[in-house]
């Protein structure tokens, strides 16, 4: 059979209910072994009062040095019955300095010797206290000396209370006690009642297990996320750390263990204390986390407008750099070897029709002239680009600007060794192509000119010097402001307005800087520098 869960109201009264009867208990207990010992003491005090009034009687004192031990004890016995009846005491017994018993509320008793040790203190001039077990209960017992007129001792008075037991403090006390419970149990129901219609209200009407349930089911969908998600509140503590976010950024150690950890303690450089404090989103920017290079997302958390923590949506950025690179690089060296087929397929029919025409000796100064071209060009970027990737899109961009008609031009003196720190070829194919396709773009519009691209790599001195120039259509001011925003573009083409905003991440993520001159039909100017 299946046990219905209880809700959150029924679990707080039930804990409630058994604190106060916990609490009850423990109070009670205390309560009452303080009321025993008061009440131990009281009687003390009362039996020893009746004890010393007994023995100060004068007719005790002078039956007790009596010879007729029948009149003396009926006399006594009928006088100690009376006080102790007044008194309320459990028994009142006298005994002469032989122990015999003159008065004791069990008649059999009378003209017995007590053999007890406890009373042997009381019989050398002792005033004293004691306790004992009986039938009836603990006994409370006070021993008084009873000394006649010459102050010699002629006997001792023994005075009994009986204890009352708990379950007679309990009934003595009982309607205060239920009254005290019964108030109790009522304000603590109101009060379970109202806190757990608060805490579900607090937990917008949800029980605990459903929580739970949405808390593992969030988790599940944040770490079934191809994108990595920290997400952290005011403070600054972890609240959300998936398992493809230290995946991508290394990070080592189950991913759940972070929850609740500081951000500079894990991740000092992640940049979202700024979210927190500026409370300003920031899309699709590049930077360099835990030396990993990531594309993220990072937008405050809001809550009935007011911030309450930051989430961060990034992506590896290796995987979208290569897509990049696809598109400035890889497409190109596509799009250079369809070029350059069909540029040796128009000198593959020169030299076929000198043939024909028995021209040998001009068909074989052409094939010179061709291949020392070829040579002269990759033999350059062989030895001053040192990077295969670089050279190949360098030698692509070439070949495309022969078949548009652009002449793209690689200064002599141009030398690149050594990548900046934090860029890697990746970065560079992205810059190059980008710009040097916004350069075939600028001509779209120019007719009948020579067309030029210029392109200069400066390697000197610790310093990089990227120059790239065209006499294209050049770009307004206005222009010029926006050119490196996301999605900005002259162009009416979707999907456009991306490349200029990914050149000046990777400049701004290298520390270097960016310079861009043009003037409307005559031309564009970048120059971009870098500390190596």
């Amino acid at each position: 059979m299946k046990i219905r869960k209880l809700s959150v109201n029924q679990k707080i009264m039930m804990l409630t209910f058994f604190i106060i009867v916990f609490s009850f208990l423990i109070a009670g207990t205390f309560v009452i072994g303080s009321l025993l010992k008061e009440k131990e003491e009281d009687i003390g005090q009362e039996a020893m009062l009746v004890a010393r009034t007994v023995a100060n009687l004068p007719e005790i004192k002078t039956l007790l040095q009596s010879n007729d031990f029948e009149t003396a004890s009926a006399t006594i016995n009928e006088m100690v019955e009376e006080i102790r009846f007044i008194n309320q005491a459990d028994y009142i017994v006298i005994m002469d300095i032989d122990r015999k018993k003159y008065s004791h509320p069990s008649s059999r008793e009378i003209g017995q010797v007590s053999k007890s040790s406890d009373m042997d203190p009381a019989f050398v001039e002792h005033y004293y206290l004691s306790k004992a077990n009986g039938d009836q209960g603990t006994t409370i017992r006070a021993f008084v000396p009873i000394m006649n007129e010459f102050n010699i001792q002629v006997g001792v008075a023994l005075v009994g209370f009986i204890l009352p037991s708990a379950t007679q403090i309990f009934t003595d006390y009982q309607s205060e006690i239920l009254i005290t419970i019964a108030i109790s149990v009522l304000f603590s129901i109101w009060g379970a009642h109202t806190l757990g219609r608060h805490i579900k209200l607090q937990m917008f009407g949800l029980e605990p297990h459903e929580i739970s349930k949405l808390y593992v089911e969030r988790t599940e969908t944040f770490n079934a996320m191809h994108e990595g998600i920290i997400a952290v509140d005011k403070d600054l503590n972890i609240t959300i750390f998936n398992k493809k976010a230290s995946e991508i950024l290394g990070v080592e150690g189950e991913h759940s263990l972070y929850i609740g950890k500081n951000i500079y303690d894990v991740l000092p450089d992640t940049r979202l204390p700024e979210i927190v404090l500026s409370g300003k989103p920031v899309y699709d920017q590049e930077i360099y986390v835990n030396e990993h290079s990531i594309l993220s997302n990072r937008i405050p958390i809001l809550v009935n407008g007011k911030k309450v923590g930051a989430v961060a949506v990034f992506k590896d950025l290796t995987a979208f750099k290569q897509l990049a690179e696809e598109l400035t690089g890889v497409k190109a060296f596509v799009q250079a070897l369809r070029v350059q087929t069909h540029e040796y397929k128009n000198k593959l029919h020169t030299i076929s029709g000198l043939l024909h025409l028995g021209h040998i000796k001009q068909a074989l100064e052409y094939l010179s002239q061709v291949q020392d071209e070829h040579d002269t060009v990759t033999k350059f970027l062989n030895e001053r680009i040192y990077n295969e990737n670089i050279s190949g899109l360098l030698l692509s961009k070439i070949s495309r600007g022969k078949e548009l008609g652009i002449a793209v031009n690689l200064d002599k003196e141009s030398k690149f060794t050594k990548f900046p720190e934090k860029l890697d070829h990746h970065d560079f194919v992205v810059l190059f192509g980008n710009l040097i396709e916004n350069a075939f773009d600028s001509f779209s519009s120019v007719y009948g000119e020579e067309k030029e691209i210029n392109i200069s790599i400066d390697d000197n001195d610790g310093m990089l010097a990227i120059l790239i120039s065209d006499n294209g259509a050049g770009m307004s001011e206005e222009i010029q402001n926006h050119i490196f925003e996301s999605g900005f573009s002259t162009k009416d083409k979707e999907g456009r307005g991306i490349g200029l905003y990914l050149v000046n991440e990777i400049v701004q993520k290298g520390n270097g800087t960016i310079e861009v001159t043009s003037e409307i039909n005559k031309g564009t100017t970048f120059i971009i520098t870098f500390e190596i």
